[in-house]
């Protein structure tokens, strides 16, 4: 599956999510690895919000998609809308 057309997936799927999907390896299309930011994941845990992008991604998690690294963060934890600069 294309990595766009994951992150487009993850992103219907899940409130306010922005995903980035890559190929973490050169040469390597069969492996992904995708990262989402969301406040959807605000109080959940880790195994809770992986659920959430395993569950947007369906039945192509066991047909069209071999491998996938996922890493989950809330808008907090990446500093979004934070401005530290004082």
């Amino acid at each position: 599956m294309d990595p766009a057309e994951v992150e487009s997936r993850i992103e219907a799927a899940i409130d306010d999510a922005e995903a980035t999907v890559t190929h973490p390896r050169p040469n390597d299309t069969e492996h992904l690895a995708a990262t989402v930011v969301s406040p959807a994941f605000d109080g959940k845990s880790l195994v809770e919000q992986h659920e959430l992008v395993y569950d947007a991604l369906e039945d192509a998690m066991t047909t069209e998609i071999h491998a996938l690294k996922v890493t989950t963060r809330t808008p907090e934890d990446v500093g979004v809308g934070n401005d530290d600069r004082g």
